[in-house]
């Protein structure tokens, strides 16, 4: 090798001869060389200071300093920021009507990216970069994982100028916020296609304002796009939108994080950690939550309650309604009790905003400061976002969002399903101290979000039904185990029951979940080093429903539900319609007497439609349905335990005698005939096909196929079929007349099974769990049944029925014969 070395050291000077070899040749030869004369430089791009950033500039200075010299804007970057961790978060500020079939509000994250600013020659990079990848530095994985992540460069700009101490580099950002650079648009891809997008407008697009704070810079851009098929205003052929872009820089020393555990409940982040000592890359996934640390390690260390360094502190918007102030501080402040129960006391506050006198520089787009926004809009909703560290799940600063007419949303519930057991709600002039308690808890759910709280579905499903009628246990204990479930009123507590509490309230769980995330754990070092105490944490409270969570996603588990309480549906649904009915009899008293008109009569019954609709949602769930009890292998039992048949058999006939009988009181002639000219039938076919459909799913028959092969006496998908059929058929076995109501839902039925014999589960389609829908049993039981079904109308229709009935007969029939034998 070393000799190798010399002999191409050799060469080398034997290719390139010395300058001293090439003067001697000159004198040898007495010739001149012609010199040729220097090309003429470009002139550079990069201009004085003073050339660019002009005295008419207009300068506002914050992590970097932001110029607007005539229709230009500048970013002038202080050099110690590049290559510094930032977050750029895009969300929308304003949208038009239905914008993403609206389930897209104002405030929606649109995109979230961590990035860095790098110099690269006369440019400023922005690279896009990822933390789902990591390993420590020291480790030789490192080269590893930098070279097969290598992070994609969303913008380049030129170096136009330098401070005239070259501490600071200036980049002319007008292009990249004025054009329509997918990495932060607000249009999606999805959306582009729906509306036929065809491109930005670069006339109707600009930046309305740009501003700089100490930690972030806030952009608004309106955005005006050519699109064919607009969410509204057709003939415009365009979307507009305003888009609000946020840069953030994050913390230099990022927090310690705390590894995540699914038996509780937290929003998270993940990373890849390659520098594990398992034999692969090791998934370490962290929680959400704000950096509290004692003022007074060792008074906190000894069990008493420390004040942190730097509290949590919400801002009331000032546009904010004087007489709802007082709630709002009471729902943030809610949180104050479970952070003592973690060791902190003063953890949350609530503060007007200071004036302009008090202080000119406050702002709340100022990402040192979290506010409760109160925002003028139709939209009713409240959201509470955060940006959050991707490094360690560390929240950096939160805005809970109330929008006005979210107020309205809440009288309806609380009217609806109170009314019959609630005298004080039978009213559309709910009383200013129940709309702010219902406010005061809706804000505490927001705020739970904003410290790292998701849903807790399981929540509601702790306490017994027959509880919810007692007072002394409601007022103690509220509806629900915690305030993260979606339990929004009472709708058990029936007409006589004495003191009962109508509104949630803060639960046992809210104070379990906060300490077992907050509390600071002095022994450890290392997250890895807090896994023991925290795992004794929730051993402690195994088996107790108080201290279950319940994934929002889990739509297979009857015990985690949206908008449900008690612990069986049945007998809270069957509670829940015997209260609805009552209403439904007294609307137009409590509506259109009162106040002359329909308008509210019209809104308020279309949601006690929608009422009934979910307390016959919360029943279907048991069919088919599988408790998911999240565990680790040292706790006893499964993770996923089929729903008892006795239990699957209940929910059955509670849907034939609740939900598929031909109504006598939800479809309320009197209401229709004030609000709606036609259409009467069709409101309750509507509503019982979709709980048809919704319990003769592909996924449901699934489970219950599977049930066929687990131990013990299970629901099985023939006898869900079975149950099925003589329940919505069972005129034909007692030569009994067919109401209108009856004929729908029948021919619903032969639809959907027609649905069944020919639909196909993609591996894609993430609501299901796959299965080969063509080679499993499923055809063979829809086959069989359809046949049964077909000799039982052969039979029924020559007995003594009416003429509609018999017409019915003969076209299901009809109906079925296409089904099994389809014309090619």
């Amino acid at each position: 090798m070393k000799k190798f070395f010399i002999l191409s050291t050799i060469a080398v000077f034997t290719l390139c001869p010395s300058k001293q070899f090439a003067q001697s040749k000159k004198k040898k030869d007495q010739k001149e060389v012609p010199v040729a004369s220097p090309e003429k430089k470009p002139e550079s791009s990069i201009k004085d200071y003073n050339k660019v950033i002009t005295k008419d500039a207009i300068s506002d200075e914050g992590l970097f300093t932001v110029h607007k010299v005539d229709k230009k804007y500048y970013f002038e970057i202080p050099n110690k920021y590049l290559n510094k961790d930032m977050l750029l978060v895009s969300r929308l500020a304003k949208l038009p009507s239905n914008l993403g079939g609206g389930y897209v509000n104002a405030g929606s994250e649109t995109n979230e990216q961590l990035i860095v600013w790098q110099r690269f020659q006369d440019k400023i990079l922005i690279k896009s970069k990822s933390y789902n990848s990591v390993a420590n530095d020291t480790l030789p994985i490192s080269i590893s994982v930098k070279a097969n992540n290598y992070e994609p460069t969303l913008y380049a700009f030129d170096i136009v100028a330098f401070s005239k101490d070259s501490a600071n580099t200036v980049i002319d950002v007008t292009k990249f916020y004025s054009t329509d650079v997918k990495a932060i648009s607000g249009i999606s891809a999805e959306m582009r296609e729906t509306y036929k997008v065809r491109g930005l407008d670069d006339s109707r697009t600009f930046i309305t304002a740009m501003k700089s704070f100490p930690m972030n810079i806030e952009v608004i851009q309106d955005m005006t796009y050519n699109a064919s098929k607009p969410s509204m205003l057709e003939e415009s052929e365009s979307i507009s939108i305003q888009m609000n872009q946020s840069m953030i820089l994050l913390p230099e020393v990022p927090m310690k994080p705390r590894l995540a555990d699914p038996r509780v409940g937290w929003f998270t982040v993940s990373q890849y950690d390659y520098g594990s000592n398992e034999l692969k890359s090791d998934l370490k996934t962290y929680i959400t939550r704000w950096r509290l640390e004692p003022k007074d390690p060792e008074a906190y260390n000894r069990g008493e309650l420390v004040e942190p360094i730097k509290p949590i502190v919400y801002y009331l918007d000032p546009a904010t309604p004087e007489k709802l102030r007082k709630y709002i501080k009471q729902g943030i402040e809610e949180w104050q009790k479970p952070f003592e129960t973690a060791g902190f006391k003063n953890a949350i506050i609530a503060k007007d905003a200071p004036t302009k006198e008090e202080d000119p520089d406050f702002s709340p787009e100022d990402i040192r400061y979290s506010v409760i926004r109160y925002v003028a809009s139709t939209t009713r909703n409240a959201v509470g976002p955060s940006v959050i560290d991707p490094r360690t799940g560390e929240i950096i600063e939160s805005d809970v969002i109330w929008y006005h007419n979210h107020l309205r949303s809440y009288r309806n519930r609380y009217l609806l399903e109170t009314g019959a057991a609630n005298p004080s709600a039978r009213t559309l002039q709910t009383s200013d101290e129940e709309m702010g308690e219902m406010m005061r808890m809706v804000i505490a759910h927001e705020v739970g979000h904003a410290l790292g709280f998701p849903h807790n579905m399981g929540a509601s499903c702790a306490y017994d039904v027959e509880s919810y009628r007692n007072g002394d246990f409601t007022q103690q204990n509220g509806i629900s185990a915690s305030i993260m479930d979606y339990a929004r009123f009472n709708y058990i507590a029936q007409p006589g029951d004495k003191n009962v509490r109508f509104i949630r309230k803060m639960g046992t769980y809210d104070h379990y979940a906060l300490n077992w995330g907050y509390r600071v754990i002095p022994t450890a070092k290392s997250p890895e080093a807090e896994i023991p105490t925290l795992d004794k944490w929730i051993l402690e409270k195994a088996g107790n429903p108080i201290y279950k969570f319940g994934k929002q996603s889990s739509a297979f588990d009857p015990t985690s539900q949206t908008e449900d309480i008690g612990n069986n549906s049945m007998k809270a649904s069957s509670y829940g319609l015997k209260n609805l009915e009552y209403v439904a009899s007294h609307l137009s008293e409590w509506t259109s007497t009162a106040t002359n008109n329909y308008q509210d009569l019209d809104e308020l019954y279309k949601e006690l439609l929608d009422c009934w609709s979910r307390y016959v949602g919360h029943v279907v769930t048991n069919v088919g349905g599988i408790y998911e009890n999240t565990k680790k292998p040292n706790q006893a039992g499964s993770v996923y335990e089929v729903v008892p048949k006795a239990k699957q058999i209940e929910a059955m006939n509670w849907l034939q005698k609740n939900a598929f009988e031909s109504p006598t009181w939800i479809v309320n002639v009197k209401t229709l005939q004030n609000t709606e000219f036609a259409g009467y039938t069709e409101k309750f076919r509507n509503l019982q096909v979709r709980q048809l459909n919704n319990l003769m799913t592909l996924g449901r028959i699934g489970r219950l196929m599977d049930n066929e092969i687990l131990s013990g006496d299970n629901y099985k998908a023939l006898d869900f079929f079975k149950d099925l059929r003589k329940g919505i058929w069972k005129e034909s076995a007692v030569a009994g007349n067919v109401t209108v109501y009856r004929r729908n839902l029948q021919r619903a039925y032969i639809d959907r099974m027609g649905y069944l014999m020919t639909e196909e589960i993609k591996p894609n389609d993430k609501s299901f769990v796959y299965y080969n829908t063509g080679q499993s049993d499923l055809r063979a039981l829809v086959r069989g049944e359809l046949t049964t079904l077909r000799k039982l109308l052969v039979t029924a229709k020559a007995m003594g029925i009416n003429t509609e009935t018999k017409y019915h007969y003969e076209d299901c029939i009809k109906r079925i014969d296409l089904i099994l034998n389809p014309i090619k």
